[in-house]
This record gives structure tokens, C-alpha cells and sequence, in this order.
């Protein structure tokens, strides 16, 4: 598997309680394929507050300790609005491998938002697997990205 991202650096993941079950069938999913990860919780299915998860992932893209971020929660909007609260972060909502695909082909996103509640077992992985190996497209998309800055 080639992938843009710079895997030498682990992959950060983290989830609120809604999550929690996929978030571990990732992990596993990265430990299959022999991806280091950096699991920033949570750590059980008792209720809790998704940005106290999403803000250390996005620290961790931003800081570029991280190769991209796996964010999970209910409906992922939680957790894609608090990471994207970060400069450095373009997180996407992605459902289906699709959009996972045109996440990071038109919008070079670096955080992967899943929706647990919406989503069916084994869709996660493949939808992290696509992100994780498309390339950014560059070109026109490139204009419209540098312009989602706000400074």
C-alpha cells in the first residue's frame, strides 16, 4: 500500500463513546497492516464529550506529529467541527469510500471524520484505507483549498 501521507510519522485516532466500538476495529485494522497509530481515546463506551478526543487529533495533524487523523463520534459533525476550529486542519465527513476519495483528491483533507452511527461494520476500513492511499490532485484544487484559510 503507497500512501501520500508520510508514514513514518503514527496516525492519530480518536473517538467519543459512539465511536468507541469502530475506533478499535481501526486500531485493529491498523495493526494489521502494520500502521503505528497514537489512540488519544476514549477508551470505553461511558458517555463523553467528543472534542475533549478531537481537539488532541487535530493538535497532533497540525503539529505534524501525525501522518493524518481518524476522527469518530455519532454523526462525525461533532468531531469535524471541533478539529476543524484548527488552522491546519481540513477535516472531512466521509460515509462511503467515495467520499473518502474526494476528501483527499479535491480537498486534500487531513482528517478522516466517521459517522458511527451511519455506517456499517468493515466500511470504516475501507473507507481509511482509500483515504490513506489517495493522492491530492493539485491543480484547480489547490486554488480552492489555499483559499479556505481565514488569516
Amino acid at each position: 500500500m503507497q500512501s501520500p501521507f508520510d508514514m513514518t510519522k503514527p496516525v492519530a485516532i480518536g473517538c467519543d463513546h459512539a465511536g468507541f466500538d469502530f475506533k478499535e476495529d481501526l486500531i485493529s485494522f491498523l495493526e494489521g497492516k502494520g500502521i503505528a497509530f497514537k489512540d488519544f481515546g476514549t477508551y470505553s463506551t461511558e458517555s463523553v464529550d467528543y472534542a475533549d478526543f478531537a481537539h488532541p487529533v487535530a493538535l497532533a495533524v497540525e503539529g505534524g506529529e501525525a501522518a493524518f487523523g481518524i476522527l469518530l463520534c455519532g454523526s462525525a459533525n461533532g468531531v469535524a467541527i471541533t478539529a476543524n476550529k484548527h488552522q491546519g486542519i481540513r477535516a472531512a465527513i466521509c460515509w462511503g469510500e467515495e467520499l473518502a476519495q474526494l476528501a483527499r483528491g479535491h480537498n486534500n483533507a487531513n482528517v478522516i471524520c466517521i459517522p458511527a452511527r451511519f455506517v456499517r461494520e468493515g466500511d470504516a476500513e475501507k473507507m481509511v484505507e482509500t483515504f490513506m492511499t489517495t493522492e491530492f490532485e493539485g491543480g484547480r484544487h489547490e486554488r480552492r483549498v489555499q483559499k479556505m484559510r481565514c488569516a
